[in-house]
């Protein structure tokens, strides 16, 4: 999955696997590697989350001769088929690039006991897509909090553009704050601000927040995130310790420049690391 021009990943396959398998565990440890888009693999303790992977090319194939190409623009980390390592996967909402079938199921095959989480609003969507019984996934909702795999999963809303809800007031847009043992990070999602969000991400004292940097536009005819400016201000309202971007570098027309992120996170002070496809962040106690 590369093709001219393309950025390359930090590492892939082997080496990345390599990297993954080898990082020493520990309770005061917490690795995490972003692998592109908004998808991260975590690892404390020896046991593994992922979040919102997308390790495929469904979508460059699905609009590939339509007037909205979703044209690659770095390569692809891992067949998400190797991934036979995971405890806990979560899909922050339905869209493809958060929940693809592509790489979901080569996951759910290679970790036939694997927790799956997922907004509680997209039971049957994630049911058909998967092809799983509507009762296997972990549903989830504002506020809830499940253990599951050794990592502790709280629901907030995210507001993709706004926040939403079905019929049964199940959000259809979740982020998820992840306590691994002494850590608490924050992955978005795909989100805006709304009213009341720093100040509930501010309780949770949050070491990482994994924010997007891709921002908005009607020209590009899909619904809209936070931009680099927007990520700063609400790590910084929230008392984040370390803000994480992602959501760029994905697709041509619906991308960020971390570049002018870490250009804001300077200027207002904000602790700030920008991850290429495969590369990993270390943190200790």
């Amino acid at each position: 999955m590369y093709y001219f021009g393309m950025k390359p990943a930090f590492q892939k396959d082997d080496e990345f696997l390599s990297d993954v398998r080898s990082a020493p565990a520990g309770r005061g440890i917490l690795h995490l590697w972003w692998l592109g888009q908004s998808g991260f693999l975590v690892q404390h303790g020896g046991r593994f989350l992922l979040m919102d992977p997308y390790l495929s090319d469904s979508l460059t194939k699905k609009y590939a001769g339509t007037d909205m190409p979703h044209v690659r623009m770095s390569e692809r980390v891992v067949d998400p088929a190797r991934l036979g390592i995971v405890s806990v996967l979560t899909c922050s909402h339905a869209h493809t690039d958060h929940m693809d079938p592509e790489t979901v199921r080569p996951i759910l095959a290679a970790n036939p006991r694997l927790h799956l989480v997922i907004p509680e609003s997209t039971r049957d969507i994630a049911s058909e897509r998967l092809g799983l019984d509507r009762s296997r996934p972990i549903g989830m909702n504002d506020g809830m909090t499940k253990v599951v795999g050794g990592f502790e999963v709280t629901a907030l809303p995210s507001a993709h553009d706004t926040p939403e809800t079905d019929d049964a007031g199940n959000h259809l847009y979740l982020g998820y704050v992840v306590q691994a043992g002494p850590w608490r990070l924050y992955h978005s999602g795909d989100t805006r601000r709304y009213d009341g969000m720093a100040e509930r991400l501010a309780g949770f004292h949050l070491d990482i927040g994994l924010l997007p940097i891709n921002g908005w536009s009607a020209e590009r005819r899909v619904k809209g995130n936070l931009d680099s400016e927007e990520s700063v201000t609400l790590g910084i309202e929230a008392q984040i310790r370390l803000v994480v971007p992602h959501h760029f570098d994905m697709f041509e027309f619906n991308t960020g420049d971390p570049d002018d992120f870490l250009t804001a996170a300077g200027r207002h002070g904000l602790p700030a690391r920008v991850l290429r496809p495969g590369e990993r962040l270390t943190l200790e106690v």
